[in-house]
């Protein structure tokens, strides 16, 4: 009679190896054929639009950024080098290639007079708002109302 041992830790060692390698087949089409794109926000300041994007690894040569009015596109490519073993590298989880990103704006912006900086691969662009949309005391007329709508305003109460 043949005796057999059953060791639960190689076999859950083996399931863990086979799961592995299913996820890294996964990733790696991802990852290949797959865009990214780029995380930001977007911050209202009463008399501007502040837009910061995060661009890890990224120079700015490669970075196309165009505004208009009602939105601000972002487009670039993320290189990717060669990597191998013989270089070094074991595994890599960077996202690579191109992307472009279109950031719709709540209110219209002034596009000609924008200013951008570029940091530690964080993109900061100042989106001053046209004047219409800026906040602005407004007068409000109340009809039948007991005060005179002049007096109203000079109360603060408007």
């Amino acid at each position: 009679m043949l005796v057999r041992y059953w060791q639960p830790w190689r076999e859950i060692e083996s399931l863990r190896r086979q799961m592995d390698n299913v996820f890294d087949e996964l990733t790696q089409t991802t990852n290949s054929e797959a865009s990214w794109t780029p995380a930001v926000e977007l911050k209202d300041t009463g008399e501007a639009l502040l837009l910061r994007a995060q661009l890890p690894g990224m120079e700015a040569k490669d970075l196309d950024i165009q505004v208009t009015k009602e939105a601000v596109s972002l487009s670039g490519e993320h290189r990717h080098e060669e990597k191998t073993e013989k270089d070094g590298f074991f595994r890599t989880e960077f996202r690579y290639g191109k992307f472009q990103r279109v950031i719709p704006l709540p209110v219209a912006v002034q596009n000609d007079r924008v200013e951008a900086n570029y940091k530690d691969g964080v993109l900061s662009l100042t989106l001053p708002k046209v004047e219409e949309v800026r906040n602005k005391a407004v007068k409000i007329n109340l009809t039948g109302a007991e005060q005179p709508a002049a007096t109203l305003e000079a109360s603060g109460r408007n």
